[in-house]
């Protein structure tokens, strides 16, 4: 009888993985602790929290509770606030993703893929990828035909554009910019 539980760890591709990178340094664990993680999920859950309210919940003085909030800010941890909008209310609800794959990935290609989609108010997403296409976008259009003037007027004028692939969202079952903590 066939063992079916054990599975095969091999990958079977067309070509092979590359070596893994090596590290030229061991890089330090980051110095967060307990309550610098406590406060990282609570702002997570609230930017607008007091600092006298967040101090309460973690056990710290506001004073203590504002230091270690503005080291985790300079030290990068935090990177900004923004609310959270309702897409569909103002006329952005439809979601679509694009792969796009290019014919050459010269830098000038690239270069102009990126600074295209830096100033696209479509385009709330853009990340050069690995795998069988270049890179991955996630719009937010108003509807089907405003996404296919976007393609239409801004992909496809791009030089080096091979292929573009399109899926509109049906169903947004899971959408967070949660980091786990």
């Amino acid at each position: 009888m066939m063992n079916t539980s054990a599975r095969s760890t091999t990958s079977h591709t067309s070509r092979p993985l590359p070596p893994p990178l090596a590290d030229p340094q061991p890089r330090p664990l980051p110095p967060v602790d307990a309550i610098d993680a406590q406060l990282l999920r609570l702002l997570q859950d609230d930017g607008r929290i007091a600092i006298t309210r967040l101090g309460e919940v973690v056990g710290l003085s506001p004073a203590a509770t504002h230091d270690r909030v503005a080291r985790l800010k300079r030290e990068g941890y935090i990177l900004g606030y923004e609310a959270v909008l309702n897409a569909e209310k103002l006329t952005s609800g439809l979601l679509v993703f694009a792969e796009i794959s290019v014919n050459d990935p010269a830098p000038g290609i690239g270069r102009a893929l990126k600074a295209a989609m830096q100033v696209r108010h479509e385009v709330i997403e853009c990340h050069e990828v690995d795998g069988r296409f270049d890179y991955l976008l996630k719009t937010r259009v108003a509807d089907m035909y405003a996404y296919r003037d976007f393609v239409a007027s801004v992909v496809w004028k791009l030089p080096g554009v091979r292929e573009v692939r399109t899926y509109a969202v049906i169903d947004e079952i899971k959408n967070t910019s949660r980091i786990p903590v």
